[in-house]
């Protein structure tokens, strides 16, 4: 695995901005997958202060990535690149205020994959990395975005942070943290760019 990487870990006691989107737009498909307005789509990527509540951001061993391992909840297998990929979600755990996203993407195929961009949110100049990656609380019509710190144009997102190219036979390990949903929301659909969507992933 040929790596450039930088954990987007923020520093103690630096606010992180936690936005979630409400009124989703109309829903697509039997995927759940949803088309927002431009402006919507801008308010969510600045992650403007009037609308974005905050909480302090993890420290220490809490701020790291999460361990990969653990029973997968949720797969399915994708073509993305020119890549055959099996996407697994091993976790969806509530911290507080906080719910944490982990999954790995596995190389089946013979195709090397640069995820590059594909998972990124390049409006908010966070491209190289699974910020694009959202949680839809489909019953409440809310999208949840990754939670991030400092301004637009500046901002770190509190999630893996790659310039990477995943082998055949390689396994990524990913995670995203989110404002938590409020807590009678037991399931929740997971959507990312290019892997496709995951439907009512239990939360735990």
């Amino acid at each position: 695995m040929r790596r450039k990487i930088a954990l987007a870990v923020a520093a103690p006691g630096l606010a992180v901005a936690l936005t979630a989107c409400g009124a989703l737009g109309g829903l697509q498909g039997s995927g759940g997958q949803e088309r927002q307005s431009r402006q919507a789509a801008e308010t969510v990527a600045t992650g403007a202060p009037s609308e974005a509540p905050k909480d302090q951001a993890p420290s220490g061993d809490a701020a790291s990535a999460p361990s990969q391992q653990g029973e997968v909840i949720a797969t399915r297998d994708v073509k993305a690149g020119g890549a055959e990929l099996t996407v697994d979600i091993t976790g969806l755990r509530r911290q507080g205020r906080l719910i944490t996203l982990s999954w790995t993407v596995t190389n089946t195929g013979d195709t090397d994959w640069e995820m590059s961009s594909q998972l990124g949110d390049t409006p908010a100049y966070l491209g190289l990395t699974v910020a694009g990656v959202s949680l839809v609380d489909t019953a409440n019509a809310k999208r949840y975005r990754v939670a991030r710190t400092g301004e637009r144009g500046t901002a770190k997102c509190v999630c893996s942070d790659y310039d990477i190219t995943t082998a055949p036979g390689e396994v990524l390990p990913l995670y995203a943290t989110y404002a938590a949903p409020p807590p009678d929301v037991q399931k929740i659909n997971v959507e990312m760019p290019v892997l496709g969507v995951f439907t009512d992933v239990p939360i735990s």
